[in-house]
């Protein structure tokens, strides 16, 4: 088994966390919508992620709606001393599946609530404000408001960290003129390459970015370079994406979700995969332009 503390660790919080870690959002059904397809092997990815020292864990209540944070929960508790859960809030699920915007200060706070009762929770570790202005991407808008509602929350002790999700980096500025931000999680990785200056900065400021559709998300990244790449390492296109990105700057946390075990542990193995300097020269050229 893969030791993952190869890849390093990054500060998230309060505590420390190995640079791969494991996102919650595929263990619901189809759409991220509805219970899981069998509840057993979703309680057992969950199981096998923290086994092999995953100790940072990425979720959200509007997830199911609900059903990824009740797993987590019963596969679980007690949680490890050293386990970080990372949930999000800013939007609700239709009862089609739909992604909708719940941004206002009580949408926010009955959130908050959602998530520390489904997790099982007295404090969350860290609270992602998910900007919805554009679903697709990043869009300005005012967050002052709603981050002022976290902090207020953070204050009663219902949650420990503040970070943001899909924003630019004047919201980022703003959020800070308020609170600490901890971390940040947008849209990234090799195709989508958007926030590489931002990344950077971060990394400055010894804040977390957190890419979420390191792997592409619902549209797999395809590369010609990639899959060559991955040939001449005996490695899965998928690792080589993930290495590329734990070494691309120190503060990247990766959290590749999956449904599978044996899929768990193909990600996880990343951590170990060093890429030569020719191979991210190939690699980089992807997202060039």
């Amino acid at each position: 088994m893969t030791d993952i503390s190869t890849a390093g660790i990054f500060r998230l919080g309060q505590r420390a966390v190995n640079r791969i870690g494991y996102g919650a959002m595929q263990l619901a059904g189809p759409g991220v919508f509805g219970p899981p397809k069998d509840r057993s092997s979703a309680l057992a990815v969950l199981r096998a992620a923290i086994a092999a020292g995953v100790n940072h864990i990425d979720t959200s209540d509007f997830y199911g709606p609900h059903v990824t944070n009740q797993l987590i929960r019963d596969a679980l508790q007690p949680y490890p001393d050293d386990l970080t859960i990372v949930t999000k809030i800013g939007a609700r699920r239709g009862s089609d599946g739909s992604w909708n915007p719940a941004f206002s200060g009580d949408d926010l706070i009955s959130a908050v609530h959602d998530n520390l009762r489904n997790l099982g929770l007295e404090s969350l570790d860290v609270v992602n404000l998910r900007c919805m202005f554009d679903v697709h991407g990043p869009a300005e808008g005012s967050i002052s408001a709603q981050v002022a509602v976290l902090a207020d929350l953070q204050q009663k002790g219902l949650i420990r960290h503040i970070g943001l999700s899909n924003v630019t980096p004047s919201q980022i500025a703003e959020a800070q003129a308020t609170t600490e931000i901890v971390c940040v999680q947008n849209q990234y990785n090799l195709a989508h390459r958007q926030d590489d200056a931002l990344i950077d900065e971060l990394a400055d400021a010894g804040i977390a970015y957190v890419p979420f559709f390191p792997l592409g998300g619902f549209t797999p990244l395809q590369s010609t370079a990639l899959s060559d790449v991955a040939a001449r390492l005996g490695a899965t296109p998928m690792q080589v994406a993930l290495a590329w990105l734990l070494q691309r700057s120190p503060n990247i946390l990766l959290i590749p979700g999956t449904s599978s075990v044996g899929h768990l542990h193909e990600n996880l193995a990343a951590a170990a995969l060093a890429l030569p300097a020719d191979a991210i020269e190939q690699l980089n050229e992807i997202g060039a332009g």
